[in-house]
């Protein structure tokens, strides 16, 4: 028996380009240029949440630091002041609407704990408003040019939970964790049924890797993936074009609907989880498994 639930994915380009050259504005003035960024960018997901609901969406996943352009592109102590807790005012506003549209939200955030230990992470919130967790980013990057996360970003502790929603088991897996396929086996066997990688990604190799990598840790691990990437060049670094092409694919690794490279935009899919039932009996990958001859996997 088919049990299909609606699931969407927001790509989104960044609203206001922060100030290129700081030098003549007080730590005052920057916090409220990232405040009006961030401002600017929940009213943006405000109406493509709204969207969503009218769509009959039911799970719905933001894209990686949502409500924020992708500033590790530079080194600047000022991006310090756009973390905040969880819970907090970013996931309580999301609160209000998945309790208004009765929809299960992922919420990326930039995540302040303690001064000098922060975040990259997802927040799970039901579609009753309750907040069910957070997800940390585990593997962290430090790539020239551009993607200077390390600066930023604490590696995780969260060690790969899956959440229990009103609709389906999902576990967010974030942007460059999904070049590991070890933690994407492991949301398997913790039961996940949609694995969703929030992403920020430019066009380059990644291009090619981001419809070969998620379609395969679908077949591997027998559920489906939603991939979101964020859309445009960002002012004022322009390391790169952030090709969007947000998609979903089944546990066979079919892309199943993707969307467009350049502009903001809901992608939705219906999901028929009946379909990992039968591809996990038919493939038994779990039951094949040998993780007594794995030892190196922890050594090396």
């Amino acid at each position: 028996m088919s049990k299909i639930i609606k699931c969407g994915l927001i790509q989104a380009t960044n609203v206001i380009a922060p100030t290129k050259d700081t030098s003549k504005m007080s730590k005052e003035d920057m916090q409220k240029e990232i405040d009006k960024i961030k401002r600017a960018m929940m009213d943006k997901h405000a109406k493509l949440t709204e969207e969503a609901g009218k769509k009959g969406v039911q799970v719905l996943c933001y894209q990686e630091i949502f409500n924020l352009p992708y500033f590790p592109a530079e080194h600047h102590h000022r991006w310090y002041g756009a973390t905040e807790s969880i819970p907090g005012p970013t996931t309580e506003e999301v609160s209000k609407w998945a309790k208004k549209f009765n929809m299960a939200i992922i919420a990326p955030v930039y995540e302040y704990v303690m001064d000098g230990v922060y975040y990259n992470s997802a927040a799970v919130i039901d579609a009753d408003g309750k907040l069910l967790g957070t997800t940390r980013k585990m593997h962290i990057p430090y790539i020239s040019p551009g993607f200077y996360e390390k600066y930023y970003f604490k590696p995780g502790n969260t060690n790969y939970p899956v959440f229990q929603t009103a609709y389906a088991k999902v576990a967010p897996y974030i942007c460059y964790d999904r070049h590991f396929p070890d933690g994407a086996r492991l949301l398997g066997l913790h039961g996940a049924e949609i694995m969703f990688n929030p992403s920020a990604t430019t066009a380059g190799v990644s291009k090619y890797l981001w419809e070969l990598e998620q379609p395969a840790h679908a077949v591997a691990n027998g559920y489906f993936v939603g991939a979101i990437n964020r859309v445009g060049t960002e002012e004022p670094w322009n390391t790169g074009r952030f090709y969007g092409s947000s998609y979903f694919c089944d546990p066979r690794g079919k892309i199943i609907v993707k969307g467009s490279e350049d502009k903001d935009e809901l992608v939705v899919a219906d999901i028929d989880l009946e379909l990992i039932y039968e591809v996990r009996n038919g493939w038994a990958f779990f039951r094949d498994r040998r993780p007594e001859s794995y030892g190196d996997l922890t050594k090396i």
